[in-house]
């Protein structure tokens, strides 16, 4: 099941997005959806069937609520996350590239072996975009880069709800000057974007076998594109899941982005005007404009 939030003129709606259509479930919070249907112990198919008539419902064609030039209707973040958490050097090329731009050597390469994983705050609410919305640049920064991320979206007790993706915008410059830096490096306004839909675990697929795509487009080229595998992550989930939620009690419905393996060469940096494009499998496309923070 993939689900989108939406604008429908003064309200916002919940979708069904099943290929190029969103049906529209009318006024419905994602998670009291999926927790009906949970509770009722039917299957996603079977519980939508029997409480909406799906043949009737009002139906939009999905690339046109994602679009950026879009109003309303428009797509919003497929949730609204009391809180955003994110988990580093989870996959090697995350090691390697944070341990050549910091000052502080050995810390990142004893972290990738160690027990412990790194897991840190990301931010709030009103800090994160849905798509078509700008991603920003700390205007102190001259060296900005997307991180592209599977998202797990959790329930209560590690229940994970569903999945969508994320870019964890990243100054690496300031963390780069000191690992003490990291919270001005990730927490700022529009540093963080999720979309387009939440896909539902019996929809997501292999966990082991996603491809995730980046893309960056400047004055109508590619700047930058990269590729890797969530079968490339040392870390897996349930371990992410395990520390972050350990003495930690986090909200349902909250965020969990699980790492990045695409890290663009230290050349390269974002500049106002940048598109980034982000593709998971079985999830879609997110796409972000980039504006330079005044």
């Amino acid at each position: 099941m993939k689900l989108a939030r939406f604008t429908n003129q003064n309200d916002i709606h919940l979708g069904l997005v099943i290929r190029e259509n969103v049906l529209d479930l009318g006024l419905v919070n994602p998670l009291d959806l999926i927790n009906a249907i949970k509770k009722s112990e039917l299957s996603e198919h079977d519980y939508l069937n029997q409480n909406y008539d799906l043949t009737n419902l009002p139906k939009f064609n999905f690339g046109e609520l994602d679009n950026a030039n879009s109003v309303s209707p428009r797509l919003l973040t497929p949730i609204i996350p009391p809180e955003i958490w994110a988990c580093g050097v989870t996959y090697i090329r995350s090691r390697t590239a944070r341990e050549s731009e910091t000052a502080a050597k050995g810390i990142y390469d004893n972290v990738y072996d160690a027990l412990r994983p790194e897991v840190f705050f990301k931010g709030t609410p009103h800090r994160c975009v849905g798509p078509n919305d700008n991603v920003c640049i700390r205007r102190d920064s001259k060296w900005t880069v997307p991180e592209p991320e599977l998202v797990v979206i959790l329930g209560i007790d590690r229940q994970v709800l569903g999945f969508t993706i994320g870019n964890d915008m990243s100054a690496r410059d300031i963390e780069g000057e000191n690992p003490l830096y990291l919270p001005q490096a990730k927490i700022y306004d529009a540093s963080c974007s999720l979309g387009p839909v939440l896909v539902t675990p019996s929809s997501i697929g292999n966990l082991e076998e996603l491809t995730i795509k980046l893309l960056v487009k400047r004055n109508g080229s590619t700047a930058y594109e990269g590729e890797t595998k969530t079968g490339l992550m040392k870390r897996k989930i349930p371990e992410l899941l395990e520390f972050l939620t350990r003495d930690n009690q986090i909200p349902a419905g909250s965020a969990c982005m699980t790492g990045t393996g695409i890290v663009p060469p230290d050349e390269f940096a974002l500049t106002q005007g940048d598109l980034v494009e982000i593709s998971i499998d079985n999830v879609g496309v997110l796409r972000n404009p980039v504006r330079q923070l005044d």
